[in-house]
Order: C-alpha cells, then sequence, then structure tokens
C-alpha cells in the first residue's frame, strides 16, 4: 500500500477529495480503489454543470474485471472534468494522487469535515 497524502480528504467510498482555491474540490480515486479495480479502460465523466449532492452517484470507472461507481465528496457544481482520461483512463492507475477526475465548486467546504483523513481512512481498508 502506498503511502497516503496527507492532504487529501478521504471518503468511504474510495474517492479522495482535495480543497483548492474558490471552494472548489478535486476529486478522484484512492490508490486502494484502483488496485482493487485493475486496469482502469473508461471513465464515465459527469456533465460540467451538473449539480450534485454530497455522497450523491455521478461518475463511473470501468476496469476489466468491474465497473465502480464514484460518489460526489461535497455538494456543489461540476466545473470541470478531466477530459484526458477519455483516451488514456490508465493514468489513474498510473498515479491515482496526481490524476483527478472530476471538480466540484462547493458553497459548503465545511462538508470536507465529514470525510476521513489519512490515518482514519488507512485504519478502514486494513479492516476490510
Amino acid at each position: 500500500m502506498s503511502d497516503l497524502p496527507n492532504s487529501l480528504k478521504y471518503a468511504a467510498t474510495h474517492e479522495w477529495a482535495k480543497l483548492e482555491n474558490g471552494n472548489v474540490v478535486r476529486v478522484g480515486i484512492t490508490d486502494f480503489a484502483q488496485q482493487e479495480l485493475g486496469d482502469l479502460v473508461y471513465v464515465e465523466l459527469p456533465e460540467v454543470g451538473r449539480r450534485v449532492k454530497a455522497k450523491e452517484q455521478c461518475a463511473v470507472v470501468e476496469s476489466v474485471k468491474t465497473a465502480s461507481d464514484l460518489y460526489s465528496p461535497v455538494s456543489g457544481e461540476v466545473v470541470e472534468v478531466n477530459e484526458s482520461l477519455s483516451d488514456s483512463p490508465e493514468q489513474i492507475n498510473d498515479a491515482p494522487y496526481d490524476t483527478w477526475i472530476f471538480c466540484v465548486k462547493t458553497a459548503e467546504a465545511s462538508e470536507l469535515s465529514n470525510l476521513m483523513d489519512a490515518d482514519a481512512y488507512q485504519a478502514m481498508i486494513e479492516a476490510e
């Protein structure tokens, strides 16, 4: 298991979240999730402009083994998606913490406090 970046927050559904300027939250999936999924072959991105609620399914990643829903860690509006994943979803396998999937502009950055820090996420996956 690789080291979990302490600068990120983690959802029980294996997404990571990073708060950036302007209450924009950048979202990807964890190293644990990509290892469990295997080689990713497709990413279904949410539509820019879509309003999402925290814990709402809004994207899908597909691997050679299975498909998995992705959930928004915060409520808000999808303001950006990583279009490069359409042609090369394997970027997530290569660098899960450097490869974001979508960004949500939130009015409720406090929702990030509902997510786990690196230690709590590590404890959760070790218990699985």
